[in-house]
C-alpha cells in the first residue's frame, strides 16, 4: 500500500486546528486524511496500484483536495500522480528539510494567478514573395515566408511577456513564463501573487489589456501555487518516486 500525496500544509498553521473545505474522498474514493512526519502535515490518501490512472475525474479530484486548504492557507502542491511509501515518504522529508521549509516560506501567503495571451494575426502575411515559374522555387519561397513569420512570433512573443512584466511590476512576488507555442497563443504566464496584492494585480492586468485592444488575454486563478512548488523534482532526484 501507498500513499498518495496531495501537498504539504505550511507550517504557518497548526495542522490540528486547520479547516479544510475540500472533499472528504480523494482519489480512488479513498478517505483524505492528516498525515505527520515529524514536523510536517500533509494531506494524503491510501492507494493501492502501482499508477494513477490520468483521468479527467482524478486531475479535477487532486485540484479540489488541495485547493481545499487554500481559502485557510497556502498549501505547497504536489505533482499530480506522486506516491510514495511511509518509508520514502520520511526519508524525502527529512533529506531536504530545508529546501522544502524554504519553499514553503517563498510562497507563503501567495497564490498562483495565470495569463494566456492570444494574437488573432497571421503571421505570414509579411513579408510577400515573388511569384515565379520556375520549378521548386514557389515552394522555397513560401517555406521561406514561412519561417520569417515564425521568427517575427518568436521575437514578438518575448516582446509581450516583458511588456506583462513591466505592467504588472511588484503586483508579482515571482513568474513562469512560455512563449512562442502557436501562431496564435503566444504567451502564457504564471504568476506568484501575494493574497493581499490580488486587487492590485487584477487592476494591472485589466490597465494592460486596455492598452493592448488587439491582444486576448485569458485568465484564471486564484490557484494553489503548483507552478512554484517542484516537489515532484526532489521525490524523483532524491529517490525516483513516482
Amino acid at each position: 500500500m501507498k500513499l498518495y500525496l496531495y501537498c504539504l500544509i505550511d507550517d504557518d498553521v497548526s495542522v490540528e486546528t486547520v479547516i479544510f473545505t475540500g472533499p472528504r474522498e480523494g482519489i480512488s474514493g479513498s478517505l483524505v486524511t492528516f498525515y505527520w512526519v515529524d514536523d510536517f502535515g500533509l494531506l494524503v490518501s491510501d492507494f493501492a496500484g502501482a499508477s494513477v490512472p490520468v483521468t479527467r475525474e482524478n486531475v479535477l479530484q487532486h485540484a479540489a483536495v488541495v485547493s481545499g486548504l487554500l481559502p485557510e492557507t497556502t498549501p505547497l502542491p504536489f505533482r499530480f500522480g506522486t506516491l510514495a511509501t511511509a518509508e520514502e515518504l520520511e526519508s524525502l522529508l527529512n533529506a531536504r528539510s530545508k529546501a522544502l521549509r524554504d519553499k514553503q516560506a517563498f510562497v507563503r501567503g501567495c497564490v498562483e494567478m495565470s495569463v494566456k495571451i492570444i494574437w488573432d494575426r497571421d503571421w505570414n502575411e509579411e513579408p510577400q514573395v515573388e511569384e515565379t515559374s520556375k520549378p521548386g522555387t514557389a515552394f522555397l519561397a513560401e517555406k521561406r515566408r514561412e519561417l520569417i513569420g515564425s521568427e517575427a512570433r518568436a521575437a514578438e512573443a518575448k516582446r509581450i511577456a516583458r511588456w506583462l512584466e513591466d505592467r504588472l511590476g511588484d503586483a508579482v512576488r515571482e513568474k513562469s513564463l512560455k512563449t512562442d507555442f502557436t501562431s496564435k497563443l503566444l504567451v502564457t504566464a504564471a504568476h506568484l501573487v501575494p493574497r493581499d496584492s490580488i486587487d492590485e494585480y487584477r487592476t494591472r492586468l485589466k490597465n494592460a489589456q486596455l492598452e493592448r485592444p488587439e491582444l486576448h488575454f485569458l485568465t484564471s486563478g486564484p490557484w494553489p501555487p503548483y507552478s512554484f512548488a517542484n516537489i515532484d523534482l526532489e521525490f524523483k532526484t532524491q529517490f525516483g518516486v513516482s
